[in-house]
């Protein structure tokens, strides 16, 4: 049933202020949904810094958006390789040492359907390394900044987590025995749910309420998310899938994380997306959450595993 939060049309952009002086940090910003976000939130006179793997593209980007808002848009990039903790380290200690404040980090790139198993530099199955690893240290070593500005957490997840196993593979967290690309993409999805559902049962508990932890999703979007790693199989049948009425623009597609990024109001428990047909396309507000995404036992596993994983503890 869709969200009546917003009206019929569910929640837009018009319904954003002006936003000067106030950041936004985006990871995978140059391209696709991440890309959109940064340029619906510079065009209200936010500042966006990216942080993304590719320098060139990164560049490429930041001359669009200067092309399309004036050479003074304050839009910034830092080179940060979610596949990589040093990369992730490097990275938050840039951002520590040029960003004064962060009004929330949105947590929005991701690799997808990798269709043989692969490992990141530090051993990690790929898709879990990069989506939920490489952020949860990040937000981690961001943290305290983002608390000094009382600002946002936005984990950008996926109608994936609804499927696969449902739940957290431990005896075997790198899929050796069983990887299948839509499965363990879908376990990499869940997990970033569960990081940002356990964070705010620890703020809750250590009454730091002042800072927000956000979940949404793009629902269908067009984008090169599976173009860029799905095999030839998959990327065919997206492609004819991105011809149906079950697909939307990118710009709509980034509309739930801008939400989650600057929306008053909004519920933590959550999940925002699209509310239209299979929650794929329409009008963004609440969607369905389904409790296997916050089911406590395997949340609060998970955060241990991922703090050993990191080499990382956060301080609550």
């Amino acid at each position: 049933m869709a969200d009546k939060t917003f009206g019929p049309n569910g929640w837009t952009p018009e319904r954003l202020g002006d936003l000067k002086g106030k950041t936004f940090l985006i990871t995978g910003a140059n391209g696709g949904a991440g890309f959109q976000a940064a340029r619906t939130l510079l065009k209200k006179n936010a500042s966006v810094v990216m942080l993304n793997r590719s320098s060139e593209k990164s560049q490429t980007a930041i001359a669009e958006l200067k092309n399309e808002f004036g050479q003074g848009a304050a839009v910034s990039f830092i080179r940060m390789d979610l596949a990589s903790l040093t990369s992730v380290r490097e990275a938050a200690a840039e951002v520590l040492k040029t960003v004064p404040r962060i009004d929330a980090l949105m947590c929005n790139a991701a690799i997808a359907q990798v269709p043989t198993q692969q490992h990141t530099v530090d051993g990690f199955e790929s898709m879990l390394g990069t989506n939920h690893y490489g952020h949860f240290l990040l937000a981690g070593l961001l943290f305290e900044r983002i608390e000094e500005t009382k600002g946002r957490i936005v984990v950008v997840s996926s109608l994936g987590y609804n499927m696969g196993i449902k739940t957290i593979q431990f005896d075997d967290m790198n899929w050796d025995k069983n990887y299948h690309q839509n499965k363990t993409y879908s376990q990499s999805k869940l997990a970033q749910m569960m990081f940002a559902y356990e964070l705010q049962d620890k703020l809750a508990a250590a009454g730091k309420t002042d800072v927000k932890v956000y979940v949404c999703h793009p629902g269908s979007s067009r984008t090169s998310l599976i173009t860029n790693s799905g095999n030839g199989l998959t990327r065919f049948m997206f492609w004819i899938m991105t011809k149906l009425p079950i697909t939307q623009s990118a710009e709509k597609g980034s509309w739930p994380e801008v939400m989650c990024a600057t929306e008053e109001g909004l519920e933590q428990r959550a999940l925002y997306g699209p509310t239209g047909r299979a929650e794929f396309v329409g009008p963004v507000g609440k969607g369905t959450l389904h409790p296997h995404a916050y089911d406590k036992p395997v949340i609060e596993r998970l955060w241990s595993v991922s703090e050993e994983a990191t080499g990382f503890e956060w301080k609550l």
